[in-house]
């Protein structure tokens, strides 16, 4: 199977389971390359890419290699710490059960150990599942957020999609052999596929709500989406009121516009939008809106 097709198969599945120019002034908070972290009992593989102010990279569900080649038109301007998350890619598994929650503490232990201060946190899928509970249970870390391709609650899902969710565990051990066997696969040997489609099924399955605590979130915050996504377009605007936004025109002069920032791109779809080249210029504009684009 090529590595396309083999990519929306394992996204659904999981998921169900030039960028304007930022300029990088600051030398590297962390060197370069790839590097391990032992944080809360987990070996946390990461790789830093760039130089800049860190942004800390979360992938989505089953592949590290989410963001494809975004990752290094992020990496252009910027210093970016691209995490593999609890039992993916090359950072092992334990007999912890996969969680946001605990997933995100993970990620702010790493950037406490990394003596970064507050980072900008990026998460696409489920791992911007993680980058917001990050945001909700470590906001001392976290200075602007990027979520992409996120709900607050399980109901912000298309009902296929959590139908999907309920059936992962259950289908884990038809699924797993083919990934082994796939690219990706031979990208990670060391990864269980079946125990780790398992543990994504085990967690997606299970509903969720934190509406609540999005409400409360005061770090500047970029919602993105596909045109086609998984997620409903309702709650899309949901997510977006309960973060300030949707109240009111913000005037000639812009002034009573929101802090936080609604992306909706075009042509994409779940499985696609992280790769697309559309991404790296909306999350820029956001990250760094003092620079302007060229011309």
């Amino acid at each position: 199977m090529l590595r396309r097709d083999f990519m929306k198969t394992a996204a659904a599945t999981a998921v169900l389971a030039a960028v304007l120019p930022v300029r990088a002034t600051t030398a590297p908070a962390v060197a370069g390359g790839e590097h391990f972290a032992d944080v809360n009992g987990q070996h946390l593989f990461y790789s830093v890419h760039g130089i800049g102010k860190p942004l800390i990279l979360l992938h989505g569900g089953i592949d590290p290699g989410s963001f494809g080649s975004n990752l290094d038109e992020l990496a252009r301007h910027r210093q970016v710490i691209a995490v593999h998350l609890q039992g993916h890619g090359r950072t092992p598994d334990t007999d912890r059960p996969l969680r946001s929650e605990t997933m995100a503490d993970d990620i702010a232990a790493l950037i406490r150990q990394l003596k970064l201060g507050k980072a900008d946190v990026m998460g696409y899928s489920l791992g911007g599942s993680v980058a917001l509970q990050t945001a909700i249970r470590h906001p001392d870390v976290v200075d602007r957020l990027v979520l992409v391709s996120v709900t607050m609650s399980q109901d912000g899902f298309y009902p296929e999609a959590v139908a999907a969710f309920k059936q992962m565990e259950g289908n884990a051990a038809t699924i797993g052999p083919g990934v082994k066997a796939s690219p990706l696969g031979k990208a990670y040997p060391d990864v269980d596929w079946t125990r780790l489609f398992m543990k994504v099924g085990d967690m997606t399955s299970r509903p969720f709500d934190w509406s609540a605590d999005v409400a409360k979130l005061r770090m500047r915050t970029l919602l993105v989406y596909a045109d086609a996504d998984a997620i409903r377009p309702e709650h899309m605007v949901a997510f977006w009121k309960a973060l300030g936004g949707g109240q009111r025109d913000a005037g000639l002069d812009g002034s009573k516009r929101p802090a936080n920032a609604l992306a909706i791109l075009p042509d994409t779809t779940h499985y696609t939008l992280a790769v697309d080249p559309m991404l790296p210029e909306v999350v820029g504009r956001f990250l760094d809106p003092a620079v302007k684009p060229a011309g």
